[in-house]
């Protein structure tokens, strides 16, 4: 149901020897969480007066975040919250500011979400390739969680920055991610989100540390308990999550598909819609003979094999993939620099298709009464406080009085891909255009009109400043954004995009 082209990212590149890792710490000395009780208060962080009113997320007096830190700029946005940069008052160190709306919070199961992500944090810092957590605080409209703030990047971006690396690299990228799933393991924590956006680099210097830094998805490991949420996203998915029976061996196949991607650019399950990857994952075949694949030592392949195994019994674990002859330190993974191609492959496949949201905004707001007959009905049935916009308690009530058997995941995996603009609710344009059946979007007449709104000078073309002016107005204007739109779209290679390839464009994969 979501957006299949999940966004991913590029990778850092670590040059030169690799730190050694502290081992996990012995089980002895591991806190106590016991995710049977959700209902504990959380540690107390901050300070509060103790005539402080009790918030009913974390349980603890409520803090005024903004005495203890001065917000600054936004970092992110997400499905559920905001991310700034702050500053410690006391101290006048930089963190990251996660601020999650408690009017997003609106069940009690997405309460324990939030707690539990809060005591999963909490678990884990101090750990290596695991963010640092500082403190939770909640006030009266907000969950804050301040980390430790991770300013060099996301996870492909240093590898495509770079212009070439090798097996080695890759090899060092790729032992720091199963680095991440092994300490989970071994901290009792199945990660169920492995992906390359949730990995970032602390800094811009060229030896900076990999971090994982979103543990939204992940749970405590409870031993004989069979999960059975389809959470994930859909290039990453373990076919078991598909059966909705699997345990902690999901997080060695995630990170088995980042592997296949940094040594060939492309995933090794995929389709132009969800159900098509859900297909290809449930079938298994991975693809090792076309390009690069033949020039790849035979070492990297056996470990993708052993990581990619359908049967999660017979899948290798994290600490044994640490221990496999190409992925450890000082391994067989070769100094060869990797086909310049695979760079231009990982640029591809990182850029899911802004341009193609946009356009279908512009079709939904030029669609007639009569194509838009049943729709704005819908929308008003689901709208139930009339404010013009859907949140996502708004979204699950409604598509279950329609009937709908999606899991509470799927929906919010649906949420995700209509909110275009990313503030947390699906206004009527963005309802519109992800509910807009097939047939009108290939009405060639709403094609063309989608197609003028960005050819502002009516030159039969989009030209790269047009494409540029028009997803600036969602924050999607700089370069690498128009560059990945151009090499994906713009098939003759002049720098901008006619009118077929547009229609090209609208028409590839839509269901």
């Amino acid at each position: 149901m979501g957006n299949c082209f999940n966004r991913t990212y590029e990778i850092p590149i670590t040059s030169g020897p690799v730190k050694p890792r502290p081992p996990p710490p012995p089980a002895a000395s591991l806190p106590k969480s016991d995710p049977s009780k959700p209902k504990q208060a959380l540690p107390s962080v901050g300070r509060a007066p103790s005539s402080a009113k009790i918030g009913p997320v974390l349980g603890n007096p409520m803090v005024d975040v903004t005495s203890l830190y001065a917000l600054d700029k936004e970092l992110g946005r997400g499905q559920f919250g905001v991310t700034y940069l702050c500053m410690e008052k006391s101290t006048g160190r930089k963190y990251a500011c996660k601020s999650v709306s408690k009017r997003k919070l609106v069940t009690k199961r997405d309460m324990e979400d939030m707690r539990r992500e809060v005591l999963i944090l909490q678990h884990l810092t101090g750990q290596p390739n695991i963010v640092e957590f500082k403190g939770a605080y909640e006030d009266k409209d907000s969950v804050h969680l301040v980390m430790e703030l991770c300013s060099g990047g996301e996870l492909f971006d240093r590898i495509t920055a770079k212009g070439s690396y090798s097996e080695k690299q890759a090899a060092a990228v790729c032992r720091d991610i199963v680095n991440v799933v092994n300490v989970c393991h071994f901290m009792g924590v199945m990660h169920r989100d492995l992906k390359p956006e949730n990995f970032l680099l602390v800094s811009k210097d060229e030896n900076a540390e990999l971090k994982a830094t979103d543990f939204g998805l992940s749970v405590f490991i409870e031993e004989g308990k069979v999960y059975k949420d389809v959470v994930g996203s859909a290039y990453y998915i373990a076919p078991e999550v598909l059966l909705k029976n699997y345990g902690k061996e999901i997080d060695v196949w995630s990170a088995g598909v980042i592997l296949y991607i940094l040594l060939s650019g492309v995933p090794p399950f995929w389709a132009e819609t969800e159900k098509g990857i859900f297909d290809a994952i449930s079938q298994g075949y991975i693809d090792f003979e076309s390009q690069p694949w033949p020039t790849i030592s035979q070492s990297a392949k056996d470990l993708i094999r052993k990581m990619l195994t359908k049967d999660p019994k017979q899948r290798i674990t994290a600490a044994q993939a640490l221990e496999d002859p190409w992925l450890r330190e000082g391994g067989e993974a070769s100094d060869k620099p990797i086909d310049s191609a695979v760079l231009t492959r990982m640029k591809q496949f990182r850029a899911m298709n802004k341009l193609k949201k946009l356009a279908l905004k512009v079709i939904a707001k030029n669609l007639s009464e009569e194509d838009l007959m049943g729709l704005q009905h819908t929308f008003n049935n689901i709208d139930t406080d009339r404010s013009g916009t859907i949140t996502l308690e708004e979204l699950k009530t409604g598509l279950r009085r329609l009937g709908s058997k999606l899991t509470e995941d799927e929906i919010k995996q649906l949420m995700d891909a209509a909110d275009v603009d990313k503030n947390g609710t699906i206004d009527y344009i963005e309802f519109m255009a992800a509910t807009m059946h097939r047939h009108k979007l290939e009405k060639e007449e709403h094609l063309l009109k989608a197609f003028e709104h960005f050819d502002k000078d009516h030159s039969g073309y989009i030209t790269r400043d047009e494409l540029k002016h028009a997803m600036s107005q969602y924050g999607m204007g700089d370069e690498a954004t128009i560059n990945e739109v151009l090499d994906d779209v713009d098939t003759d290679k002049d720098g901008r995009i006619n009118y077929e390839e547009f229609v090209a464009m609208m028409r590839k994969g839509h269901t």
